[in-house]
């Protein structure tokens, strides 16, 4: 594919404001482009690799249009649960996932901390309002895998309630799966150093405040128990009705394209046979959770 081609079908990654009348003038060739990428400070192997990136994003965007019309039409119900180590980029890849969707058939659930209420209430009780009605595709940006991982290594949950919830997750994913509400269940791995880098940079840039919180500073502190029980959730959780699908997502472009493919690699859908984008995802990227697979974290 030359520049040319790539010109005439996807937006050029610069913002329009650092462009000139002269800049756009320049822009009829495949040398004008390179010079004005260089006098930008802008390295074209980066650009053309944007360039890439959004063109085959788009293209798998089109597919899960058609894979949410295909839900709707059958009032099919889809479950697709991001879970990862803070910063491992599932906000960013649930934003590509659901950019183009109707938001009128498809939900993010991010729930706050339990209310004193939801405390007292049995752990999962929280988490079946917001499973999807029929016709519906519901993301979880983080789920009732919080007690997996994350509430113990924080101390927010007593031994008991961990163990409690270890014996009853297989099964309540089980009484899911039996009552055809399909399930994909990612962890995005990233290493120790990337997640370090991520959090500086949310520290220096004043768009992603946000995203700071207390746990974040406790992460890098407790690599070692996070990994520890982050496996024992594999071993516990691990099912053929409801497997682990490991995004390795030091890489955040190739991470949320593989995992985009994955989905609907998995889920069928009318029109699938006519996509005009490969949907295999790579395997060095994308793998189902095996006990002697390497995985980055």
């Amino acid at each position: 594919m030359t520049m040319k081609k790539n010109l005439k079908t996807v937006p050029i990654p610069i913002v329009p404001e650092m462009l000139t009348e002269e800049d756009l003038i320049g822009l009829t060739s495949k040398k004008g482009l390179l010079q004005l990428l260089k006098s930008k400070n802008i390295s074209a192997k980066s650009a053309l690799r944007i360039l890439r990136y959004e063109a085959e994003l788009r293209q798998l965007q089109i597919e899960l249009v058609k894979l949410q019309r295909d839900v709707q039409i059958n009032g099919r119900r889809v479950v697709i649960v991001f879970e990862g180590r803070d910063a491992a980029g599932k906000g960013g890849a649930i934003r590509r996932f659901t950019e183009h969707l109707n938001p009128r058939s498809m939900r993010v659930v991010a729930l706050p901390k339990p209310t004193e209420v939801e405390k007292g209430q049995w752990y999962f009780q929280r988490y079946v309002k917001p499973l999807p009605n029929p016709g519906e595709i519901a993301f979880f940006d983080r789920s009732w895998y919080n007690r997996a991982v994350v509430e113990p290594v924080m101390n927010f949950c007593t031994k008991l309630q961990y163990q409690t919830f270890m014996q009853q997750v297989p099964e309540f994913e089980h009484m899911l799966y039996e009552d055809n509400i399909e399930i994909i269940k990612f962890w995005f791995s990233i290493s120790k150093d990337e997640q370090e880098r991520r959090f500086k940079g949310r520290v220096n840039n004043p768009l992603k405040q946000w995203k700071i919180s207390p746990v974040d500073d406790k992460a890098q502190e407790n690599w070692d128990l996070y990994t520890m029980y982050k496996e024992e959730m594999f071993s516990k959780t691990h099912t053929s009705y409801s497997p682990w699908i490991i995004v390795r997502a030091n890489s955040k472009m190739k991470a949320r394209l593989e995992a985009i493919r994955h989905v609907l690699n998995t889920l069928p859908y009318k029109g699938k046979d006519e996509s005009k984008v490969n949907l295999h995802p790579d395997p060095a990227i994308v793998l189902r959770f095996h006990r002697r697979s390497k995985v980055v974290d």
